[in-house]
């Protein structure tokens, strides 16, 4: 099994309802949150904006990348017309 980000952006219109979704993952869920406002830093540089409309993420783990796709159907995001970026989360690295 791999885990896998879904982060999801302020795009769209949120639709369904997060309790049934965040059930129809079951034990593939392993957290997530809204995120809030922030600041991008580097040491030496100028500060940044951090990137625009990301508003949350949902941590899951899947078999490959098609599995996680599938745990798109219902994502009140996703559903919404929304954007969600699938980052896999390597292990070891």
């Amino acid at each position: 099994m791999t885990d896998y980000l879904f982060l999801m952006y302020d795009d769209g219109q949120p639709t369904g309802d997060w309790p049934s979704y965040f059930a129809r993952l079951g034990n593939a869920f392993q957290g997530g949150s809204r995120i809030g406002a922030g600041t991008v830093e580097r040491k030496g540089g100028t500060d940044q904006a951090p990137i625009a409309g990301l508003g949350g993420y949902i941590r899951i783990i899947a078999d490959d990348l098609d599995h996680a796709r599938a745990f798109l159907a219902g994502n009140p995001v996703h559903e919404g017309g929304g954007t969600i970026e699938i980052r896999e989360l390597p292990k070891g690295e």
